[in-house]
């Protein structure tokens, strides 16, 4: 990678970086005003999502608004869909750890990473510890850098699929841990779902499941060592001597 596409490179993560933690703030505002009108500023805590008005449905399209919005940054940075995808990630990851920042100076919630929260809505309510979404929000912001930031040339290569197929099944994995006591308690309805109040994390569930999702990080990171050790460099063909007669 040229110095020239470096610093373009690093000026577009800036950006991307920088949207991503005003987000972050709008995001942290209205959920602290939400919280308020409810009084829920604590989300740990019985009837957890009371029916007020029709704020449920306008909550769900406003989660989903806002990662429209993440993932269009992302579109927007990236001239690659390699890249795209890294600064999608990036945006993401800042904008989740952001999130709770701004919270703590909003409202002082998180107390520790330990606190539960209710992470999202759709397609059911995910519960789980704050340490545990910060924790995906740090291997999507290094997959991404390590995406964007580092050119990888020539065309597409289909030989680490395996990567993919073991990050695949760590968010299937996570889904599930977020979801799970949902999942148990949906046969009751949306009643149920609204009073659900998990007692337990399946932390060790979870870790299996950031260790799977960190696959393409130790590959991308495999990738650009072995491309610094001069013995691994493409070598250019001896020329042949000259025939004699």
């Amino acid at each position: 990678m040229s110095i020239t596409s470096s610093r373009e490179s690093a000026r577009r993560w800036f950006v991307v970086v920088a949207f991503a933690i005003a987000m972050a703030w709008v995001e942290s505002a209205v959920v602290y005003y939400l919280r308020t009108h409810i009084d829920r500023i604590v989300p740990y805590q019985a009837d957890p999502l009371p029916v007020v008005g029709g704020l449920a449905p306008v909550e769900l399209v406003r989660e989903l608004a806002t990662l429209i919005m993440l993932f269009a940054v992302g579109w927007l940075a990236g001239t690659a869909w390699r890249a795209r995808f890294g600064y999608m990630a990036i945006a993401f990851g800042v904008w989740d750890i952001f999130y709770y920042v701004f919270l703590k100076l909003m409202c002082d919630w998180p107390k520790s990473l330990a606190d539960w929260d209710i992470l999202f809505l759709i397609p059911l309510p995910w519960w789980g510890p704050v340490w545990a979404p910060v924790s995906i929000a740090v291997l999507m912001i290094l997959w991404g850098t390590l995406t964007s930031q580092f050119e990888r040339p020539g065309p597409v290569q289909l030989s680490n699929v395996g990567v993919w197929i073991l990050n695949a099944t760590g968010i299937a994995l996570a889904l599930y841990v977020f979801m799970a006591d949902a999942m148990r308690v949906s046969h009751g309805g949306l009643e149920a779902l609204r009073k659900l109040l998990p007692v337990t994390f399946n932390w060790p569930l979870f870790i299996l499941a950031l260790l799977l999702m960190s696959a393409p990080i130790i590959w991308r990171t495999r990738e650009l060592l072995w491309n610094f050790i001069p013995s691994r460099a493409p070598q250019s063909p001896s020329p042949r001597p000259p025939c004699e007669p």
